[in-house]
Parts: structure tokens; sequence; C-alpha cells
């Protein structure tokens, strides 16, 4: 998300200890958002991504549906290793490999696009910027994006926070105001604007899912001891049992950026 600080109360967050929640139950961004990138032109069929940051494979997968040639990075090995067994599953050809966005180890000028999705403010930027020049073929592209949800315009996303800010009080996501910037203020000396979209979307999820969707962020699951993370999720089964039926749709907002060196 824009303005959320990467590290909360000066703990930073093990992605591989959420994979288990992660793989089942943190969504995708929508079939509306690859829409979007193909009329930009991103994603089609043949092209060359890498996505950075990759986690289960979430965006890395849905490219290789398209035809794309994919592969996807993450530092956490236990999420890299999910993304192989979802893909392998599936029948997908990825090539996922364990390595830091700042030093990826791919070859110079391989890539016709580079996509970090929720991750971005995870990595040292200038290092990481040097290396999306260095990965890009000519013409090509980056595009950072977010899916997060609205806890100010929806009443369970927002119920959620709090209990999780009552589990975790440095937790630095909670109460995004939800404001897209035009042009990412880390990308303004490096890089030319070429497209950029923001939209909302109704995201269905059952108490279950929601859950899991919970467990799996980064104040709870990759930060919390599993004790804890148990705790909690007894508190959130109760509430949602209070204030939200079975299945319900949690408001999402979803932006992308598309970026290319200067």
């Amino acid at each position: 998300m824009h303005g959320i600080r990467p590290i909360d109360g000066g703990r930073a967050a093990d992605w591989g200890r959420t994979s288990a929640d992660y793989a089942v139950h943190r969504p995708g961004p929508p079939a509306s958002f690859f829409h979007r990138l193909s009329a930009l032109g991103v994603g089609l069929s043949g092209q060359r991504i890498l996505d950075l940051g990759t986690g289960t494979g979430l965006l890395a997968r849905q490219f290789a549906r398209q035809g794309c040639q994919v592969t996807g990075i993450d530092i956490a090995e236990g999420q890299i290793e999910a993304a192989r067994q979802l893909a392998r599953e599936e029948g997908l050809n990825v090539s996922f490999a364990v390595a830091p966005a700042e030093e990826t180890a791919q070859p110079s000028g391989a890539f016709d696009a580079v996509t970090a999705s929720q991750c971005w403010l995870y990595f040292d930027a200038p290092r990481a910027i040097a290396e999306v020049r260095r990965l890009l073929a000519p013409g090509g592209v980056l595009v950072t994006s977010h899916f997060s949800w609205l806890p100010r315009l929806d009443p369970i996303a927002r119920r959620s926070e709090e209990l999780v800010l009552h589990f975790n009080a440095d937790w630095g996501g909670a109460d995004w105001a939800g404001l897209i910037p035009p042009m990412p203020r880390w990308a303004e000396a490096d890089f030319n604007l070429t497209g950029m979209f923001w939209y909302d979307e109704d995201v269905p999820f059952t108490a279950e899912a929601w859950r899991g969707r919970i467990r799996a962020c980064r104040g709870i699951g990759a930060t919390l001891d599993e004790a804890t993370v148990s705790r909690f999720d007894e508190a959130h089964a109760a509430l949602l049992a209070e204030i939200a039926g079975p299945a319900f749709a949690i408001r999402h907002r979803i932006d992308a950026h598309i970026l290319q060196p200067k």
C-alpha cells in the first residue's frame, strides 16, 4: 500500500511463516486487473516477465496462464516452495528462485516487463531501481501494483484491523486512506510514467477465507508467535460470527503504475 511503513516496531516481517495461509487464503488480484494490464501492453502472450517479491506466485502463475514466459523470485524460501507446488499442481511452466529483488542473479536485458505487487515498499529502492534497469530489455517496463482492502469504506475490514491492533499494537498497516499518487515519488527521477489505473472492487470471501487472509497479513502471521496467532484467530472467528454472515465481500482498491526507465 502506498504510504505504509515496511517495518512494525523494529520487527521485520517473515513472510515464510505465513506461506500455508498465504497459499490457500490470500487471493491474487481479480481478472479485471489483468485485463487492464493487457490493454496497456503488459501480460501479452510471449512476453518475458520477471515477478519480484512473487510470494506464492499469484501474478506469476496468472501471467503463465496468459502465455507469458515467467520467472518469479522471492527472498522467502517458504513462499517459493509454495509457489512451485501450486504451479506444478496446475501444470504451469514458471521458473521460481529464492533471491532478493536488489540482486536477482537473472541475466541482463532478459525481460520485457518486471512486476512487483504489494512488495516494492520492502525493497532498497535505489538498488532495486538499478537492478530493474539492468534486467529490462529496450522498451521494457516496470509495473508496481497493489491490491488492498479499504478499512475506511468496509466495516468488516475495519473491525478486523481493530482486532489485529489489539494483538499487535505496532502493526503499521492499519487505517489505510486509499490514496493513490499519480506517480510514485521514488520513481520520479528514474522513470517515465506510461500508464496507470486505480479502481475499487468487492472481493468475495467466506468467513474461513477471510480469517486465513488476515492470519496471512504482516501484522499477524508474519510477525507474531504461533500461540498468539492462534489466540487472535479464535477471537477473529468470534468477531466475524457477531458482525458478518458465512459469506461476504470486502471492498478493495486496486492500482498499478507502468514505468519506463528514462
